[in-house]
């Protein structure tokens, strides 16, 4: 079984920053995917970002530019850099790894407000 644990949510105004961090434990064989899905109140959810086995990286359009998705492989973490946050970024935000399953954090919570 693979844990996954998310840290680094919180509440920030809108234009600051914030950094999200993801990081995988337990049996894990070999990494494809590592990445992040957000959940906004009566929305569904939708993938921000994901970086693969090979380093590529994948962002959404709504947060290209200001996002950055990072990986450690040494230490199995993924890492969500977010720039020039808006309001529309507050959401629970939710990592997630694809080896031999998917597996999914337990979600941590990303408030843009004023």
């Amino acid at each position: 079984q693979v844990q996954l644990v998310e840290s680094g949510g919180g509440l920030v105004q809108p234009g600051g920053s914030l950094r999200l961090s993801c990081a995988a434990s337990g049996t894990i064989f070999s990494i494809n995917t590592m990445g992040w899905y957000r959940q906004a109140p009566g929305k569904q959810r939708e993938l921000v970002a994901f970086t693969t086995s090979g380093g590529s990286t994948n962002y959404a359009e709504s947060v290209k530019g200001r996002f950055t998705i990072s990986r450690d492989n040494y230490k199995n973490t993924v890492y969500l850099q977010m720039n020039s946050l808006k309001p529309e970024d507050t959401a629970v935000y939710y990592c997630y790894l694809v080896e031999l399953s998917q597996y999914w954090g337990q979600g941590t919570q990303v408030t843009v407000s004023s």
